[in-house]
């Protein structure tokens, strides 16, 4: 069996009683990163051996794993943070496990984009999520061009030194749109920030941001 454990994206406390359980009895736990999952292992007092997962040994590591699952073993996968398969490894190893007909689930838990989403005060009965864009402005812009007219609300990752140009871009793009920037969500200095995308991109330019960050925007009126 092939399960896909949710971990915490901040706060320990908000791993589930099923993760425990399951990472307690599975055989193997394929990690996107060894030495973080090591830590969250051992705060809950967890002995179990790990291989490492994560986008730059997924075909690879992916086989490795389907043949432990074809010869009966029982293998979690976990991320740094969050759900496998939002914006970090995971997805092509469920579809690896589907086409073998080996029987898969998820072990459900935190996800930032959905935290994210509700703190923003914006509609969350439709939206998109879009994971990271394109690093640099131009791709970036192209990417972003596909949602202008979108109705729905439009949730975005970003990396703390890509924030300040992603702003700018977007505003460029949507124009002075509502829209909020969330961080360090469930951790002692969570933060989020509402506004336009004039006044982010102003809050953003005075401060250095530090850590991943969601961005959701509004979407077009209709």
């Amino acid at each position: 069996m092939l399960y896909l454990v949710a971990t915490p994206i901040g706060n320990l406390g908000d791993i589930t009683l099923r993760a425990l359980e399951t990472l307690r009895q599975v055989d193997i736990i394929a990690s996107e990163d060894t030495r973080k999952t090591g830590l969250l292992l051992k705060h809950f007092d967890i002995q179990k051996p790990q291989i490492a997962f994560h986008e730059h040994n997924e075909q690879q590591a992916g086989e490795r794993i389907e043949q432990m699952l074809r010869q009966g073993l029982s293998v979690a996968v976990v991320t740094n943070a969050g759900t496998p398969g939002i914006s970090d490894p995971g997805f092509t190893l469920v579809r690896r496990a589907i086409q073998a007909q080996i029987p898969v689930t998820l072990i459900p838990g935190p996800t930032a984009l959905i935290m994210a989403l509700v703190l923003s005060g914006l509609p969350v009965h439709s939206f998109t999520f879009r994971g990271f864009p394109p690093r640099k402005t131009v791709g970036r812009r192209k990417f972003m061009e596909i949602d202008k007219n979108s109705p729905h609300t439009l949730i975005f990752y970003e990396s703390p030194y890509r924030l300040e140009g992603f702003l700018r871009d977007a505003l460029a793009v949507y124009g002075d749109r509502p829209a909020a920037i969330s961080n360090d969500l469930t951790k002692l200095f969570e933060k989020v920030e509402r506004g336009t995308l004039s006044s982010l991109l102003t809050t953003i330019s005075q401060s250095t941001p530090r850590g991943e960050y969601i961005i959701v925007i509004a979407g077009a009126e209709q």
